[in-house]
């Protein structure tokens, strides 16, 4: 199901819900084990870009000059320095949906763009903006799969339902190979009731396509940023880098034995 290059993107149109950090935790432990790794940040936060290490302030080439035309993607690629490679973004790309629009292909610019060095990596992650946009649906046009943080809380839940309808739409027009690889229950506290109710009704819902794996809400996880490093590598003991750790070799397992069920998207 998977080629040689997986290329994933993690929505979810509700912010604050752990996207970006799935994006650069999950990155480097996959680079700490050999994968070579990209991480496109389609956000005009550039929430991913910082918090790799990259100065998003000082970019003279991003995201948004690779999906308008006017930068090659080889040359607009930085290096982290967490092992792994970013296409940054910065307030740049805030212009985009308006540039897009009247453009040719313009749900397949960042897939189009991809096609030049998608060879190079053993994993692409897409982190997506928190809404349903032009950059978001370029993310799900470019991607095999589509990775669905999300935190245990009633209204996580009548959002689900908003993004997997439009994954199905995009799935049925404009990208049959899109799968759902999974969801992934992130800032999880034991101690509320609700957060386990929620829990058991995902399980319940949608069965195998939740990951085993449990991102719990950890201060460590919310610091790393700060300091331009995932959690992974700003303290790699803590309960937040362990389950990161945890849920990149799970994330590992299941796209390398193509064990994805396809109802979600049919």
């Amino acid at each position: 199901m998977f080629g040689m290059t997986v290329i994933l993107a993690i929505a979810n149109q509700k912010g604050g819900v752990g996207k970006t950090t799935t994006a650069v935790n999950t990155s480097a432990v996959l680079a700490q084990i050999g994968k070579r790794v990209l991480l496109v940040d389609l956000d005009p936060q550039g929430n991913a870009t910082m918090g790799s290490g990259v100065d998003k302030q000082s970019l003279d080439e991003t995201v948004y000059h690779v999906l308008i035309g006017e930068k090659d993607i080889v040359s607009s690629i930085a290096q982290s320095t967490c092992g792994y490679d970013v296409l940054p973004s910065n307030r740049d790309l805030i212009g985009a949906e308006l540039d897009l629009v009247s453009m040719k292909r313009r749900e397949f610019r960042l897939a189009d763009a991809l096609t030049d060095v998608k060879n190079k990596y053993d994993f692409i992650f897409i982190d997506c903006p928190p809404s349903l946009s032009l950059l978001t649906l370029n993310g799900l046009c470019a991607a095999r799969g589509i990775l669905i943080p999300m935190q245990c809380e009633y209204f996580a839940l009548e959002g689900l339902s908003d993004l997997i309808n439009s994954v199905r739409r995009v799935h049925a027009n404009l990208n049959t190979n899109l799968d759902t690889v999974g969801l992934l229950r992130v800032m999880y506290d034991p101690r509320a009731t609700l957060s386990q109710q929620v829990s058991n009704q995902l399980k319940t819902y949608f069965g195998k396509k939740v990951f085993s794996t449990i991102i719990p809400r950890n201060v460590r996880l919310a610091e790393a940023p700060s300091y331009g490093l995932p959690a992974v590598m700003y303290d790699k003991a803590s309960r937040g880098s362990k389950a990161y750790v945890e849920f990149a070799e799970e994330l590992l397992g299941r796209v390398t034995t193509n064990s994805i069920d396809r109802s979600l998207v049919e």
